[in-house]
């Protein structure tokens, strides 16, 4: 069966966009990933810069919250250096993202004309917030 019969779209690895990666842990706070620019053939890409990626994990009431973001550094001592203030303002991303998309769900709630808890006839028409 083909990708085409299975409706997938194709999926290609972008030759012009290649990274090598590198794991640094402590095995407690966080993982850093430091994305080093590579060509086709896997030589060091020097015309991109290095990126620096943090990944770290909150508990929540609601259970474990993944966060992933950028750290721009030069290195890797910068990239620990400001891993604590890159993990602040995931989570206020986070958040705000959170709010977003409740402030988004709560606009969409269908609100009954009034009288319709008493059992009253409505005129079938839907009202909006």
């Amino acid at each position: 069966m083909s990708d085409q019969d299975l409706g997938l779209p194709e999926i290609k690895i972008d030759n012009a966009n290649l990274y090598r990666e590198d794991v640094f842990t402590d095995r407690r706070a966080g993982t850093l990933r430091r994305m080093i620019p590579v060509l086709p053939d896997g030589s060091p890409d020097t015309s991109r810069p290095v990126l620096w990626l943090g990944q770290t994990q909150l508990m929540t009431p609601s259970g474990v919250l993944p966060l992933g973001f950028e750290i721009d550094a030069k290195d890797l001592g910068e990239a620990v250096q400001k891993f604590p203030d890159a993990v602040k303002k995931a989570v206020g991303d986070a958040i705000e993202e959170a709010q977003q998309l409740r402030r988004e769900a709560a606009s969409r709630i269908v609100v009954p004309e009034s009288g319709a808890a008493l059992g009253q006839t409505l005129s079938g028409k839907i009202k909006m917030p």
